[in-house]
């Protein structure tokens, strides 16, 4: 499956192309407290297995695939209910501050609506440490953002170009911070042109 693009990869490339590089590319990846929790969630909810809950029937840790757009990736939960599809996807913590979540989840009903032939019009996030789920609507805007997404990722994949390490909030949080030093390389470059 080596020319298909992980779903996950445009979760990374929308939060930040540099990191999507780094892990996809590079094959540097790091821990920090966020992606320990973070895998430890998806260990629990990836346990193969499907069930009844009221009128919804749940299908856990389904392999999701599509042709179409070369994706393939593994869903935390897949439920069906009145005859419609949607992907549940889990993440640890609260609501998300950004859209990389929005944009996995369109890009796992682009790949439902391939393998089940229905539309897929609304998927939802479960943020694990509020209990909520967030319902993401697949707008035609996070449709295209989403394809803009798959071919950005898919250049990013064949050609190797490393993306800039740009500094911002996002930041923050990042396992790989100390691995690209934004900060370091801004002022190294403000130096190099004052010089």
């Amino acid at each position: 499956m080596e020319d298909y693009i992980p779903i996950a990869a445009l979760n990374q490339y929308c939060y930040c192309p540099h990191r999507c590089w780094r892990i996809f590319c590079a094959g540097g990846f790091v821990d920090n407290q966020y992606t320990i929790e973070g895998t430890s969630l998806h260990d629990r909810v990836h346990a193969p297995g499907e069930g009844q809950r009221e009128e919804t029937w749940q299908i856990r840790a389904v392999w999701l695939k599509s042709e179409r757009y070369r994706l393939i990736g593994k869903s935390d939960l897949i439920e069906e209910g009145n005859g419609c599809w949607y992907p549940v996807e889990y993440k640890r913590g609260y609501r998300g501050e950004y859209d990389n979540d929005e944009l996995q989840v369109c890009a796992q009903a682009l790949c439902l609506e391939e393998m089940t032939r229905k539309p897929v019009t609304l998927g939802y996030i479960y943020y694990a440490q509020s209990h909520q789920r967030q319902p993401v609507e697949l707008t035609e805007a996070l449709r295209q953002q989403t394809l803009e997404t798959i071919a950005a990722v898919t250049q990013l994949l064949q050609t190797g170009t490393m993306p800039s390490a740009i500094y911002s909030p996002r930041c923050k949080g990042c396992s790989l911070y100390s691995q690209c030093l934004p900060k370091v390389k801004d002022k190294l470059k403000r130096y190099q042109e004052s010089a």
